[in-house]
């Protein structure tokens, strides 16, 4: 019994010594800032700028990226990628250094408006021998942003659309309705003579 404990103390110790790194080396991912809420609502070619850090919490070097995340059960919209751009996207950490990554929405001419969520995430990214990366785990902070009707047509629009919930594919009809209702009665009620002046 004692030689058995001996061997197995001796054949972890041989295990221990032979692979330090892949025992005690980690990488790790944390992000400074928890949460982020945009303090006003932003409009059609607004730019906002924003920033977070990334930290490597991990023992070892390593490989950094960034990107935007969804959360699928989120009551919010969830905004398009294509509004944000990340400055640095990629980046190389040492054990418990940081890295600001700033960050830049983009509001386009043509949006939904309303309230949107979304997570900035930091992830290590990992490079296999084929060229191919790989994210294992990753941090992220929670984005709340609101995006303001651009004028009172698109608000009345939007309005009318979400009003029908799931018959919101007719908006677009319900509005060309009513649309011709009102210049309908318009122009019955003004009578608009045209006439062309005789030229001597």
């Amino acid at each position: 019994m004692l030689f058995k404990l001996k061997h197995s103390l001796i054949l972890l110790f041989i295990v221990l010594v032979s692979f330090p790194l892949a025992t005690f080396g980690r990488i790790g991912v944390g992000i400074g800032t928890g949460k982020i809420q945009v303090d006003k609502p932003l409009k059609a070619g607004d730019v906002y700028d924003l920033e977070f850090s990334v930290i490597n919490t991990g023992n070892e070097p390593g490989s950094y990226g960034v990107s935007l995340e969804y959360q699928e059960d989120s009551s919010e919209m969830k905004p398009p990628r294509e509004w944000f751009s990340f400055y640095p996207q990629s980046f190389d950490l040492r054990p418990d250094e940081s890295q600001t990554v700033k960050v830049t929405v983009s509001i386009p001419d043509k949006f939904e408006p309303g309230d949107y969520f979304a997570y900035l995430e930091g992830h290590p990214v990992k490079k296999s021998v084929s060229g191919q990366t790989s994210i294992g785990v990753a941090a992220a902070t929670k984005l709340y942003f609101t995006v303001e009707p651009d004028g009172i047509f698109q608000k009345t629009y939007y309005d009318l659309v979400r009003s029908y919930g799931p018959y919101r594919q007719w908006g677009m009809v319900v509005l060309a309705v009513i649309i011709g209702m009102i210049l309908f009665f318009v122009l019955r009620r003004f009578k608009f003579k045209i006439t062309r002046k005789k030229s001597h």
